[in-house]
């Protein structure tokens, strides 16, 4: 498991190839309303703008909205043009903050206009996660999710600097990534340390190469303050915001830096703040091995084909015991892949993320224990490394790395990650190893990183409202709790769901979606500590 992409954002995966699959295995699925109308932007910046004053240039710039292209292979392309309701502009932003007169990047944006223009509140700035994921792709595949809010406000969204089209990270060469991603991330013995580490080497020489220039300045507080100068430039006093897994770190990052210029704003499977990249990973850990658990337990109620059996400590050494033996002799798949130990501990990972999907893992898990087959686990693995059919991966890989290895100072050595082990397989016996090794991909990396932990402190903020779900995989429950606390008191507004997956708004709970509306469609501040089940 590329242990390097923290958190990031899997939709249910039912599509035509899980149907085959499935038929082969089976023999036969707040604020005034008025707040942010358009204003002057060169006189909407907020007073505690940390990087200065912005030249005019940019903050008077005119965005050239038109119509949309299909989303590129770096974005994660392979469909249509999402269509007419969809414009797409470039933003220009500093490269370097300190410098604000110096090199710029293009910043790619995407937007659907609010369908009622005269209760229109602004403009609702979406990012979906990862560190890495392109909006300018994803809001318009989950764009159906939000159509509620659609009817107040443009539903924005943006690739962040380092993804995408927006100065995009580069590394390595999508046949080199193959080769990469079935590099064993938990080796039995000095040989396998020595081959991670040398692919890890030749990983960070060829981010260096092609991408050099941008790699100190993707960290997520210039992409911050790149949506401060989108919320001027958009015409908005306020910034209305919806973020999702790290989206939530750069929410709250924003919220430090500009308090006084937070709208209405909603942070969804939060990542924790208070955490450093060891207990961040092992929490992680943690939260992987609940979600397989609940998936277990869920497995076992649903008779004899369940490959888990009856879950728990056994269910657990059953999948370590599949990997095992891939470890040994990976399975075929189509197109003449394999499924690796590493491919196959993804692929479980991924179908963790979305309890829709827990009925793909199982008949996944059994192609690959009682058929030798290893297509489905195969076709996870490619979702969540942003593979498509022809083999192309978009760049949220390197930008996943780079974004985390600018933003976290520390970097960690085979030693500690030895030290280590014992506290991370206590974690999860199934991804704690890989999880831990995990921790020393910064390690070489050819720009500083710039903080111990992200700073979220927002006094004077309007109220951010803060989804925990107990079930997550990727973001543990209790860094709600934890961002809400951090955020500061009045501001933080906790909302738990007592569920299952990544996240909570498209979990199909109807009393936190109606919640959530009703905050960002009317300015009605949830009481903290309400939950929905």
């Amino acid at each position: 498991m590329p242990s390097s992409i923290r958190t990031t954002r899997t939709r249910a995966l039912v599509s035509a190839t899980l149907a085959i699959a499935l038929a082969a295995l089976t023999g036969c699925g707040g604020d005034d309303d008025k707040d942010s109308s358009s204003a002057d932007p060169s006189s909407s910046a907020s007073s505690s703008t940390p990087a200065g004053s912005l030249p005019a240039g940019l903050t008077q710039q005119k965005l050239n909205w038109k119509e949309c292209a299909a989303p590129t292979p770096a974005q994660g392309g392979g469909g249509a043009a999402p269509g007419s309701d969809w414009e797409c502009a470039t933003l220009k932003a500093p490269l370097d903050y300190a410098k604000p007169d110096g090199d710029t990047i293009d910043v790619a944006l995407i937007r659907a206009q609010a369908k009622d223009k005269g209760k229109r509140i602004g403009s609702l700035v979406f990012n979906f996660g990862g560190p890495g994921g392109s909006g300018v792709a994803g809001l318009p595949a989950f764009a159906e999710e939000y159509d509620t809010l659609r009817s107040r406000y443009d539903l924005v969204s943006f690739d962040p600097r380092g993804v995408g089209e927006s100065a995009g990270v580069r590394c390595l060469s999508d046949k080199e990534l193959d080769k990469l991603n079935t590099v064993d991330s938990s080796p039995d013995d000095e040989a396998e340390v020595a081959a991670m580490a040398a692919a890890n080497k030749r990983y960070i020489d060829a981010c260096r190469k092609n991408s050099g220039k941008v790699l100190p300045h993707v960290d997520t507080v210039s992409a911050a303050r790149d949506m401060d100068l989108m919320r001027q430039v958009l015409g908005d006093k306020k910034l209305y915001y919806f973020g999702i897994s790290y989206g939530t770190e750069l929410g709250g990052v924003y919220a430090h830096l500009y308090p006084k210029n937070v709208g209405r704003s909603v942070l969804d499977a939060v990542v924790d703040p208070t955490e450093d990249p060891v207990t961040g990973s092992i929490g992680q850990a943690k939260g992987f091995q609940l979600a397989l658990d609940n998936y277990m337990k869920d497995c076992a109620k649903k008779g004899e084909l369940c490959p888990t059996g009856s879950g728990g400590a056994a269910g657990s050494q059953k999948i370590v015991t599949l990997l095992k033996k891939l470890d040994k002799k990976p399975l075929e798949a189509d197109g003449g892949r394999k499924l690796t130990q590493e491919l196959a501990l993804t692929g479980v990972a991924a179908a963790l993320y979305n309890q829709e999907n827990w009925q793909y893992l199982t008949i996944a898990l059994n192609e690959a224990m009682r058929l030798g087959k290893g297509n489905m686990l195969l076709l996870f693995a490619d979702n969540y490394l942003s593979r498509d059919e022809q083999g192309r991966y978009a760049n949220m890989q390197a930008a996943n790395r780079a974004i985390n290895c600018v933003d976290d100072k520390q970097r960690y050595t085979a030693e500690d990650v030895r030290a280590k082990l014992p506290e991370f397989r206590k974690a999860s016996p199934v991804f704690g190893e890989s999880m831990a090794w995990g921790m020393t991909g910064c390690t070489g990396w050819p720009a500083a990183g710039k903080t111990d932990r992200p700073e979220v402190g927002a006094k004077g903020s309007a109220p951010i409202v803060v989804i925990g779900n107990t079930g997550d995989p990727a973001t543990p429950y209790e860094g709600a709790r934890k961002m809400a606390r951090e955020l500061g008191d009045g501001v933080g507004i906790e909302v738990t769901l007592k569920g299952e997956g990544h996240g909570g708004y498209n979990s199909g709970n109807s009393c936190l979606k109606q919640a959530v509306d009703a905050y960002l469609l009317e300015g009605k501040v949830p009481a903290s500590g309400t939950t929905c089940s």
